[in-house]
C-alpha cells in the first residue's frame, strides 16, 4: 500500500498524484505489454472520475486490462457478463419478499461497488444497457422507488467488440454519451506481441496474469486524487480553445453529429488528468489535443455518405484539431 507518497495529502498533494499515476502505469504495464497509450488512458479517466468504453478485436487484453487495474485497487470490483437474456434487474438489483421476516428485502446487483467491469455490453438489448445509465450518471441506483448510492469512488469499464454484428445491440447515443472515453485497443507491435506470447506460456496456468498485481492504493487514495486532480489549473485561453474545438465538430464536413456540452467538459476533465499524470498543475493545448480523440469519437458520428468512402471518425476529427488554432503555450 501506498504509505510515504499518499498518506499526508496536504504534502505536495499534485506529485503524489503523480506519483500515483506512475505507480498504476508501471503495475498495469507490467502484464499489459504493448499497450502503453491505452494503459495511460484508462489511467487518465480514473483520475478524472470518468467511465471508460474499451472497444477492440477479441484476444487484445480488454478484460486483462481491467482485471490488472482492478487488482491494484483496493475497493470492490464487480463483473457483468451482458447476454442476450438479461434484465435490468440482474444489473441493479432487485426486492425480494422474505418469507421469514414477513418483509421485502432489497438484494442488491453487482453495480454496488467501485470498479464495475461490463463485458461485452453490447450483448445486452437496450432496456439492459438502460439500468446503468443512472448509475453511470448520479451514482446510485433507483430499486422499487428507492434510491440507494453507490460506493465511491465508482468507475464502469465497458468493453465491446467492434466487428462481431449477429446477437449484438448498438448501444444508444445517450449511453455513449456518459462514458467520459473511448478507448480503441489495437493490435500490439511484432516485439511487444512475442513478448506477450512467450510471457503468457512460459508458466503452468499461464503468465502475465492480473492477480499477480498486487493492491497498494485504497478507496481513500483515489479519491484524494480525483480532487486533486480536478483542481489543476485551465487558463482562460486554453478553455476557450477546448471549447472552439468541440464547436468544431458540429460544423465539420463529414460529421453528422458534433459532440455536445458534456463533451466539452469531458475533454477539459481529461485533460486535466494527462496534465498532472505529466507532472505539471496546469493544462496546456497538447493536452486538449490528446484527449480530443478518445473523448469525441463515441460523441460524433460520421455520415453515410463519408463513410462509405473509406474515412473513419478519428480521421475527421484529426482535421478538426488542425482546423482550430490552438493558443501559444
Amino acid at each position: 500500500m501506498i504509505e510515504d507518497e499518499t498518506s499526508e495529502p496536504e504534502e505536495n498533494p499534485f506529485m503524489q498524484v503523480t506519483t500515483l499515476a506512475g505507480m498504476l502505469q508501471r503495475e498495469v504495464s507490467r502484464v499489459v505489454i504493448g499497450q502503453d497509450e491505452t494503459v495511460t488512458q484508462i489511467i487518465a479517466s480514473l483520475l478524472a472520475g470518468g467511465h471508460v468504453l474499451l472497444e477492440g478485436k477479441p484476444g487484445l487484453g480488454k478484460t486483462h486490462m481491467v482485471l490488472a487495474l482492478a487488482n491494484t485497487f483496493g475497493g470492490g470490483f464487480g463483473r457483468i457478463q451482458f447476454t442476450p437474456d438479461m434484465m435490468p434487474s440482474d444489473v441493479t438489483g432487485f426486492t425480494l419478499f422474505d418469507m421469514k421476516s414477513q418483509s421485502f428485502q432489497t438484494r442488491r446487483g453487482p453495480v454496488f461497488t467501485n470498479l464495475l467491469l461490463a463485458d461485452e455490453i453490447n450483448r445486452a438489448p437496450a432496456k439492459t444497457q438502460a439500468a446503468l445509465l443512472e448509475v453511470m450518471q448520479e451514482s446510485q441506483v433507483t430499486i422499487d422507488g428507492e434510491s440507494l448510492p453507490v460506493p465511491v469512488p465508482f468507475m464502469c469499464f465497458a468493453t465491446q467488440n467492434p466487428i462481431e454484428q449477429e446477437g449484438t445491440y448498438p448501444l444508444p447515443e445517450a449511453q455513449l454519451d456518459r462514458f467520459l472515453m473511448k478507448v480503441v485497443i489495437d493490435y500490439p507491435s511484432m516485439e511487444d506481441e512475442l513478448a506477450v506470447v512467450a510471457g503468457v506460456t512460459s508458466q503452468a496456468g499461464g503468465g502475465l496474469s492480473p492477480k499477480t498485481v498486487q493492491p497498494f492504493c485504497s478507496q481513500e487514495h483515489i479519491i484524494h486524487a480525483q480532487q486533486v486532480t480536478a483542481s489543476v489549473e485551465v487558463v482562460p485561453e486554453v478553455l476557450n480553445y477546448a471549447l472552439r474545438l468541440t464547436r468544431h465538430t458540429r460544423e465539420t464536413q463529414g460529421l453528422s453529429l458534433g459532440a455536445g456540452t458534456r463533451g466539452a467538459i469531458s475533454l477539459v476533465q481529461v485533460a486535466k488528468a494527462y496534465a498532472i499524470i505529466d507532472g505539471r498543475t496546469y493544462v496546456t493545448p497538447d493536452d486538449i489535443k490528446s484527449a480530443c480523440l478518445p473523448v469525441f469519437r463515441h460523441r460524433v458520428q460520421i455520415a453515410p455518405e463519408v463513410a462509405i468512402s473509406g474515412q473513419q471518425v478519428d480521421d475527421l476529427l484529426r482535421h478538426s484539431i488542425q482546423a482550430v488554432e490552438a493558443p501559444r503555450s
